[in-house]
């Protein structure tokens, strides 16, 4: 599985561009949004390490208030953000800390010192995230490491995928319906069908099927899906 990236949401293309050579020189992997609709789309596809997000943002939805819907999401709840803005107040900061920012860069900043903010919030991550691996019989899945293996192999599969396991092992036996996979799986500000589930729970079952724990993802006919272990 490829590694993780960190996303840059900022609307100023030469600040975006400033920040991807810094952080790309720094080893990071770094992927762009100009908005907040971009972003979602990004993270979507993968979940990023760490978000730098501009407070100011265009198509009314502030850097401020993405933050602050992230936050709220199961799925992205736990990703650092740090937020980057020329706001330097006192009240501004604290504000931005309130919704769950893990740190404040007041604009202009220095690239060194940015890099060096990022790696010590990414420390702080790792610290807090240690020991949530979780296991069923030989399946293990590590957050960690964005890893699942069988009996020690590893098992291939999608981001999506992926984020649809590590709910369900964190939910055994409990039944839930196609809106509220979305909900917690994809987010409640994010518009698709409730048929997309059908589709990852088929290429989560696949990927599962070649060491035969397909049976684990079941299907509650006019319900929706559970995780078991009881065939």
């Amino acid at each position: 599985m490829s590694e993780q990236p960190i996303l840059i949401v900022e609307d100023e293309a030469p600040i975006r561009e400033m920040l991807n050579l810094a952080l790309s020189k720094a080893g990071f992997i770094v992927t762009e949004a100009a908005d907040v609709r971009q972003a979602q789309t990004l993270i979507f596809n993968q979940l990023p390490k760490l978000i730098l997000l501009d407070w100011m943002l265009p198509n009314k939805v502030s850097g401020i208030e993405f933050a602050r819907q992230l936050k709220k999401e199961p799925q992205t709840q736990e990703i650092p953000i740090i937020m980057l803005t020329a706001r330097g107040e006192e009240s501004d900061k604290i504000r931005g800390l309130e919704v769950g920012a893990d740190d404040y860069v007041t604009k202009p900043f220095s690239p060194r010192e940015l890099v060096a903010r990022i790696k010590a919030v990414l420390r702080r991550a790792s610290t807090h995230s240690e020991g949530e691996q979780l296991a069923v019989n030989e399946l293990r899945l590590d957050p960690n490491e964005h890893r699942v293996t069988i009996a020690g192999q590893e098992v291939q599969m999608g981001p999506t995928e992926f984020r649809l396991l590590y709910f369900f092992m964190r939910h055994p036996e409990r039944v839930y319906s196609r809106s509220q996979v979305l909900d917690q799986v994809w987010g409640g500000n994010v518009y698709i069908e409730e048929r997309t589930v059908d589709v990852h729970i088929r290429r989560l079952r696949k990927a599962l099927a070649d060491h035969n724990y397909d049976y684990l993802i079941q299907t509650v006919r006019g319900v929706g899906y559970r995780f078991s272990t009881r065939e």
